[in-house]
């Protein structure tokens, strides 16, 4: 298995799902954790007497994981507040209960490969991290010329850059598009086949260019993310992660950026979001008014 979910009550919806369909599923030995993000292992605990392999960064991360604090800030209770517990709140708070999960980290780590034999299939672990976040493994299927990207893949929908450099993920959507596979299965996103990546190799390097020209300009990073137009990427769920993506970009750059937290970055995601509400509703009033 690649990855949990969110929470308890949704990893248990799908390990049920998943035991309608494959019998055989009901009993899963080796559980894949691609990152250390907890929507890809909060629900660990359900995958009873499996090892859980992780990279050796991802599964420090995952060890280090205090579920209490950050269903706080889910719930807007701690000092987050403001813009950035409503964006939480808003995103993941009413939707996902973190609260009475039982961390439960990985059981065995590699660094870079690890090469598995499930069954009869050969199944490789490749970290091609940093770049979403510290760490990032995709799980190589190559018999059935598959792969599970973890969140190296957000497809038709705008991915987030935690840590970067923005050339690790380009370079990682180059090795993704080097192997001999037809189906891709995204962190978050429809099922894909190698055009996906090509169209997320393709977001990056625009946001980069087009981020790099208002760094050089001196534009303030959030204003810089307001200023971006997103062209035909402005169709993909999520916009709003284009502040993240500038955000991170501009320390690449070597801009200092003080803030209190860098929970202050999705506060400003908020921000953009409603601006763009705003200028939506203007637009729609002045096509009415020339209607």
């Amino acid at each position: 298995m690649v990855d949990t979910l969110m929470d308890l009550s949704v990893t248990r919806e799908m390990l049920e799902e998943m035991k309608r369909k494959v019998p055989q599923s009901a009993k899963i030995d080796k559980l894949v954790n691609t990152h250390a993000n907890p929507d890809h292992f909060a629900g660990n605990e359900l995958v009873l007497g499996a090892e859980i392999i992780a990279a050796k960064p991802a599964a420090v991360e995952i060890a280090a994981t205090n579920f209490a604090a950050i269903a706080d800030a889910l719930e807007n209770k701690t000092g987050s507040g403001g813009d950035s517990g409503e964006f939480l709140y808003e995103t993941m708070g009413r939707y996902f209960d973190l609260r009475g999960i039982t961390l439960t980290p990985p059981t065995r780590t590699f660094e870079r490969e690890l090469e598995l034999l499930i069954g009869d299939k050969i199944v490789k672990l490749i970290d091609l991290g940093p770049a979403h976040t510290k760490s990032d493994t995709i799980v190589y299927v190559p018999g059935d010329k598959t792969i599970f990207t973890g969140d190296l893949l957000f497809n038709e929908c705008t991915p987030v850059m935690w840590a970067g450099p923005v050339l690790n993920w380009i370079s990682a959507c180059d090795y993704m598009l080097s192997l001999d596979v037809e189906t891709i299965v995204p962190g978050h996103g429809p099922i894909a086949d190698p055009a996906g990546v090509r169209n997320l190799k393709s977001y990056f390097i625009y946001v980069r260019d087009e981020t790099r020209k208002r760094y050089d300009a001196g534009i303030a990073w959030e204003e810089a993310a307001r200023d971006l137009s997103l062209g035909e990427f402005a169709k993909w769920g999520d916009a709003e992660r284009i502040v993240g993506n500038v955000y991170s970009l501009y320390k690449e750059f070597g801009a200092t950026i003080v803030l209190k937290s860098e929970r202050e970055v999705m506060g400003a995601m908020l921000r953009w979001r409603k601006l763009r509400a705003e200028r939506h509703a203007a637009d729609d009033h002045t096509n009415c008014a020339h209607g």
